[in-house]
């Protein structure tokens, strides 16, 4: 019976052999733990992961253990009764009830305090577990996905994590490789993402040269593909022509790969008069675009070139566009930039 791996792209040996491990473990029921760094596209596998086992017609509930205050993390997973806290107006369900019958997903598990570590693992064995100021247990029928871009090995050593928990976790270890291990893999999501961005933004579809391409292989890419990702859509809108070259990539990969920052020449063109030039009708015709579409493009731009001259400082990029750092956040968010 062939995966279910929706959202998944990539076909190289590094990503075949974690889709091997991915079909034998999905049927089961037993807990594992995806490690791997930042950016390589945890939750992705984890929920291919549910969607092939015999739990994928249930809940899949992910958490992220290192987003929510500690203080309030163990409310958010087991929830809590009735005047419990000062803010408790009513009974509420936690993460492992709602995802009775199907899977939880704890994100970034290392983050997880130690004294909550504790009823994790009670939860674990004994499959039951206790609201926040409650006084009886509830037995939970879910499977356990747990991930962490830490080394938990080395966490246990520092006494950050807790044994026990560890080995509870780690019953079946799932590493996901970086993007920089992944071979072609890179020119298969660059180029989905592309497509993915230039037909969002009404534009015509992007290339990548072939010298472009063998700098995206080269390139270490320490975000991982969230960096790939958010590169290629800054280049759906900062890219002035329909292909790709070393001149429109920034210095930065260059610098990685150990070659010589490139400029892009520019074309003769007319002269125009000096000083500032609005936007035309003609303008925007040419690209395809209607009003709204043709206000965001240029919005974008102008927001992915501040973020660039500020070196990716938001006080100052919102400074020099002169909005506030709330609005240039949200702005950022809505496109993907952060």
């Amino acid at each position: 019976m062939a995966l279910n791996l929706d959202g998944i792209i990539g076909d190289s040996p590094a990503l075949t052999q974690v889709f091997k491990v991915l079909g034998k473990v999905a049927p089961t029921d037993s807990t594992v733990l995806v490690t791997g760094e930042s950016g390589t596209g945890k939750e992705l596998l984890v929920r291919a992961l549910h969607a092939n086992s015999s739990r994928r017609g249930k809940a899949f509930v992910p958490i992220n253990c290192g987003a929510i205050p500690k203080e309030l993390l163990e409310s958010e997973l087991f929830g809590h009764e009735k005047g419990a806290f000062t803010h408790a107006i009513r009974t509420r369900q936690g993460r492992f009830e709602l995802a009775d019958g199907g899977t939880i997903f704890l994100d970034e598990i290392g983050e997880m305090d130690l004294s909550l570590q504790v009823k994790i693992l009670r939860a674990l064995q004994e499959k039951e577990i206790e609201r926040v100021g409650g006084t009886s247990v509830k037995k939970v029928d879910v499977r356990v996905v747990a991930a962490t871009n830490r080394e938990l090995e080395d966490e246990v050593r520092a006494g950050r994590f807790r044994e026990d928990l560890f080995y509870r976790l780690n019953v079946i270890p799932l590493h996901l490789p970086p993007l920089r291990e992944r071979g072609n893999d890179v020119l298969l999501l660059a180029e989905h993402f592309l497509k993915g961005h230039c037909s969002s933004k009404g534009r015509k579809p992007l290339v990548l040269s072939d010298k472009a391409k063998e700098m995206f292989l080269t390139y270490s890419w320490p975000g991982n593909v969230r960096e790939l990702e958010n590169f290629m859509e800054r280049l759906s809108i900062l890219c002035d022509t329909d292909e790709i070259l070393p001149e429109d990539l920034p210095e930065k990969i260059f610098l990685d790969i150990g070659e010589k920052p490139l400029k892009r020449v520019e074309e003769t063109v007319p002269m125009r008069p000096a000083g500032f030039e609005w936007p035309t009708l003609k303008d925007m015709n040419d690209e395809g675009f209607k009003l709204k579409e043709f206000l965001e493009a240029i919005e974008g731009r102008l927001l992915a070139e501040a973020m660039e001259g500020a070196e990716g400082v938001k006080n100052k990029a919102a400074e020099l566009v002169g909005i506030k750092r709330t609005t240039l956040i949200e702005k950022l968010k809505k496109r993907g930039l952060l």
